[in-house]
């Protein structure tokens, strides 16, 4: 497309070029506003205690923050506990969630609109509304203080069942049909059809699962009171309340929490953004 050509597509839609700078403009301060605070944590990690609040370079680099985080603290086993129970809610939930999803899509049986719009209208309640009752069930159970506890509750979301039926409603049914056709059960299907085509999808939501339980931390908070079970958004507060004017060593554990999850979105950041564009509602 020509430059005269393109010109003219901008302003048959509206877009001048006052008016592309404007919004080129306010999309770098978004931007700057998204990264400036994570560049000044990292910046900030390497700086000393006395350091921590100034805007300024720091006068001198120090690994020493680091250093305390990963000897002093038993940050190590923080960081494997989050990473156990992040690893276990995604597989299990991807699992359920994908069979969940076929079902409502493409299962014919009593009462599944009324079972989607109830699962869908969870939607409305947040974890602080029903952490009380959710509390009070998984002490009934006897799952206080384990790992059942910290991973089982949160299998459960609606997000992901809604996600993966919007996706299998656009399935051809001719692809099943002719699995019937062939003896295929439903079963059958699903193993060897349904889970093969939503692999886009199903890694995309493995790693927006990861990432929410990785920085989960009211749920966390409520159901474990043994240190060694803490996950490290807990871990980060109490440092807060042991250490609480040593914030340059608050800071550098909040960055080695943060770089995973920065690597992990860059690195899918295309196939979260195309499974969601792809799988809206219809």
């Amino acid at each position: 497309m020509s430059r005269a050509d393109s010109a003219a597509h901008r302003g048959r839609a509206g877009i001048t070029p006052a008016s592309a700078q404007l919004w080129s403009l306010l999309g770098l301060g978004l931007a700057l506003a998204t990264v400036a605070p994570i560049a000044w944590m990292f910046v900030t990690t390497f700086k000393s205690g006395a350091d921590v609040f100034s805007l300024g370079a720091p006068h001198h680099l120090t690994l020493s923050n680091l250093v305390y985080v990963f000897t002093q603290v038993d940050f190590l086993r923080f960081l494997f506990n989050t990473f156990i129970v992040s690893s276990a809610v995604t597989v299990v939930a991807i699992v359920l969630h994908s069979m969940a999803g076929y079902a409502l899509a493409r299962l014919r049986f009593p009462g599944r609109e009324i079972i989607f719009l109830a699962m869908f209208s969870t939607f409305l309640v947040s974890l602080p509304v029903i952490i009380v009752p959710l509390f009070l069930v998984v002490k009934t159970l006897g799952l206080l203080d384990s790992y059942g506890g910290l991973i089982i509750p949160s299998v459960f979301n609606a997000f992901g069942i809604f996600l993966l039926r919007q996706f299998y409603l656009g399935v051809p049914r001719e692809l099943e049909e002719a699995a019937i056709m062939d003896g295929a059960g439903y079963w059958q299907i699903y193993r060897s059809i349904i889970l093969p085509l939503s692999r886009p999808i199903l890694s995309s939501l493995a790693i927006l699962f990861f990432l929410a339980n990785w920085n989960a931390f009211l749920w966390p908070l409520t159901v474990t009171n043994s240190k060694s079970l803490w996950v490290v958004q807990v871990a980060i507060v109490s440092f807060q309340g042991q250490y609480s004017g040593s914030w340059n060593y608050v800071i550098a554990a909040s960055s080695v929490v943060t770089v995973p999850t920065i690597l992990l979105f860059l690195l899918f950041q295309r196939n979260i953004i195309e499974s969601i564009k792809t799988s809206g509602l219809k």
